[in-house]
């Protein structure tokens, strides 16, 4: 089942595609693995609103510890736009680096 929440994602990605024009035939995207959606729900969401072709891939979080930890984050729970997660260490919310956007990488043209 899509939820707004996803539609709302979703069509923030549309909209910052089809600032490069018109035409559009193929999007890329990064999901962070500590963003509000998965690459699952987010492709899904797409599929309801246009007929591109969509290639999604999950970028690994990294996170930064005041207990020297650097690096991925212990999922406690993911829930409907919600992503807990601690320093594996010692348990303290680390700091993100990387790995909780939804990233725009590339937009095709043409083909349709």
């Amino acid at each position: 089942m899509i939820l707004l929440h996803e539609m709302h994602l979703a069509s923030e990605l549309i909209e910052e595609a089809r600032r490069e024009g018109d035409d559009i035939c193929e999007i890329e995207a990064e999901v962070g693995e500590l963003a509000p959606i998965t690459c699952e729900e987010l492709l899904e969401a797409l599929g309801k609103l246009v007929d591109w072709q969509v290639r999604l891939s999950e970028k690994q979080a990294c996170v930064k510890c005041g207990c020297g930890f650097a690096g991925r984050p212990s999922i406690v729970a993911r829930e409907h736009d919600l992503v807990l997660f601690k320093c594996p260490k010692c348990g303290r919310v680390p700091k993100v680096l990387e790995g909780d956007a939804i990233i725009l990488k590339a937009v095709l043209k043409g083909g349709k």
